[in-house]
């Protein structure tokens, strides 16, 4: 997903929804609506529906189920990725199991809750994650760390230059590559460089798996 500013500065959160369940979306857009800061933009009932809205409707932060008819959710997570698709997306699914959790997140999620959440926390999950955060549950966290720990990610940290552990850090923080360069004083394009480094580095596959790993390993605390 493209780095940089998202949503119009002062203006609502633009949100899209896109559930399979009509009565799912109906219960996001009225609880939604009447929250001040953000607008629900659209609707969408699969994945495929879903990444022509997000083109078409251009939203902030996209509310993605996973099990869909036809084009489910992390399939339409690897095509707004490839689109370049600027929408932060959060996974809000009832399932648990992590054969469904890895590969959202691996297909570019940025987060990942359970449709029990409580309305107000959802409300500040759309939040957190359209200003740059990375927002798991724990037992979601713990399912990606597991796994990340599995293949002896650990050991790898070591490789880091110090430049690329004050980045990792700032990644953790939830800051993209402008707000990083401008932090630390250098190019978008040497930030990218140290991105890509640090992915390589740590066999890691996007920031989402990045920032978890500093999270774990104490990068930046």
């Amino acid at each position: 997903m493209a780095d940089g500013d998202r949503g119009s500065p002062g203006g609502p959160i633009k949100v899209l929804l896109v559930d399979d369940h009509q009565v799912v979306r109906r219960g996001l857009r009225t609880f939604l609506e009447v929250q001040d800061d953000i607008e629900v933009v659209g609707e969408a009932a699969d994945g495929e529906e879903g990444v022509a809205a997000a083109e078409r409707l251009g939203p902030d932060v996209v509310l993605m189920d996973i099990k869909m008819p036809g084009m489910d959710g992390v399939e339409a997570l690897r095509l707004l990725r490839e689109q370049r698709s600027p929408a932060r997306v959060l996974i809000v699914t009832s399932f648990t199991e992590q054969r469904t959790v890895i590969p959202a997140l691996r297909a570019g999620a940025a987060g990942y809750v359970y449709k029990d959440i409580d309305p107000e926390a959802l409300a500040g999950a759309i939040r957190s994650v359209h200003a740059g955060h990375v927002l798991l549950q724990p037992e979601v966290a713990d399912a990606l760390l597991s796994q990340e720990e599995a293949g002896n990610g650990q050991g790898r940290g070591g490789s880091l230059t110090e430049r690329e552990r004050e980045v990792l850090a700032l990644i953790a923080d939830g800051r993209s590559n402008r707000e990083i360069a401008r932090a630390l004083v250098l190019s978008e394009k040497t930030v990218k460089t140290h991105v890509s480094n640090i992915l390589m580095k740590l066999d890691l596959a996007d920031r989402t798996q990045a920032a978890l790993w500093a999270v774990r390993h104490g990068v930046g605390t």
